[in-house]
């Protein structure tokens, strides 16, 4: 039995809301994204920050999973937290927002018919009362995820090379440099996974040649990708 995965655009601005249901004594292979994402995980309320390698689903293996996952820059302003304080961690809310907030909501996810839905409610309910995301670092990652260099980038939002790591430490997890290497690894695999052969994905999605694209599989996401690819 093949991990089950649905995914659908949120009413929270550039989310997705996400289901996956994973067989029992199989885990799930978490790729870098630089998104971060509020999961419901065996009766938890966890946050997801952004990876900078791969890893497994985050809490054993098999089960069900729900979650509503964020666009690179918008859930530090939703959580409270500069996202590099988060990076390659999974932590319970209760551990963000400790006393009766984080209770209730485990409370209210644990009564939910459908706690994806309740999760997105959640989000939405969260951004009414919060600062909005900062708009700069949205403008960066759209930017960097269309291919554009992080010189380039910073230039078109008039920050420097010190600024732009700083704003972009709290807003994504990790440097720029860094975002852009795992949003053109995303591209990649979306090119390889629609069946463009892996020499021309890798050109298309910004590498400079397959083997390029090779290596930064191996170092980001720990596989090979006709390994990731191919459905076991």
């Amino acid at each position: 039995m093949a991990d089950r995965y649905e995914e659908w655009a949120s009413r929270f601005d550039g989310a997705t809301v996400w289901t996956l249901s994973v067989p029992e004594g199989s885990v799930h292979p978490v790729l870098p994204d630089g998104c971060m994402d509020l999961l419901w995980i065996g009766g938890r309320l966890l946050v997801a920050g952004p990876d900078t390698h791969a890893g497994t689903s985050a809490v054993g293996t098999g089960g069900q999973y729900a979650g509503i996952r964020f666009a690179p820059g918008t859930a530090p302003a939703l959580l409270g937290v500069p996202a590099h304080e988060l990076r390659d961690r999974r932590v319970d809310l209760a551990d963000l927002w400790p006393g009766a907030p984080a209770r209730v909501l485990n409370e209210r996810l644990a009564e939910a018919p459908d706690p994806a839905a309740a999760l997105e409610t959640i989000a939405l309910r969260r951004a009414a009362d919060t600062t909005p995301p900062d708009p700069v670092m949205r403008f960066v990652a759209a930017q960097l995820g269309a291919g554009r260099s992080v010189a380039d980038t910073a230039q078109a939002v008039g920050l420097g090379a010190r600024q732009l790591h700083r704003r972009s430490l709290a807003a994504f997890g990790y440097g720029p440099k860094m975002l852009a290497r795992v949003l053109r690894l995303q591209r990649a695999l979306t090119l390889a996974r629609s069946g463009t052969p892996y020499a021309e994905a890798a050109v298309e999605a910004g590498c400079t040649d397959q083997a390029h694209l090779a290596r930064e599989m191996r170092d980001l996401a720990g596989t090979t990708l006709t390994a990731y690819l191919t459905p076991t």
